[in-house]
């Protein structure tokens, strides 16, 4: 994954993100995972879009509290309606620029509808039919 751009959001580790080892909560990590690739999935699908799985997490790193946390995001594939999209999240310590990879994960996206039921994906560069 290309992390060199921009992320889809960026967010400090806070004392109540802590695991009772004093370590920063992995759910926490996932939360804000969902929260960047929705963002995405939201802005590609032009739209509602819901979480509906979520796969593939491995935390090769850890992070502590005062840490910058980055979260990039990639849609991998599309549905007919749905997208795939892969997060990769990387900490800065908050005191350098020295950064680890601490997560990373894929979520898969139903975009839905006013009524909330799943809609066909209008994705640019695709043609609709």
């Amino acid at each position: 994954m290309n992390t060199a751009g921009a992320p889809m959001i960026r967010v400090t580790a806070m004392p109540a993100d802590t695991n009772p080892y004093g370590g920063v909560f992995g759910g926490w990590l996932m939360s804000q995972m969902a929260l960047a690739a929705g963002s995405l999935a939201s802005r590609v699908g032009r739209g509602k879009a819901v979480v509906v799985s979520a796969t593939d997490f491995a935390f090769p790193g850890a992070m502590a509290v005062g840490d910058e946390l980055s979260v990039y995001c990639e849609v991998l594939a599309t549905g007919n309606t749905s997208l795939t999209i892969a997060a990769e999240s990387v900490a800065r310590e908050r005191n350098g620029e020295a950064t680890v990879k601490v997560a990373g994960g894929t979520f898969k996206f139903v975009l839905l509808d006013e009524d909330d039921r799943p809609r066909t994906a209008v994705l640019p560069g695709k043609v609709s039919t």
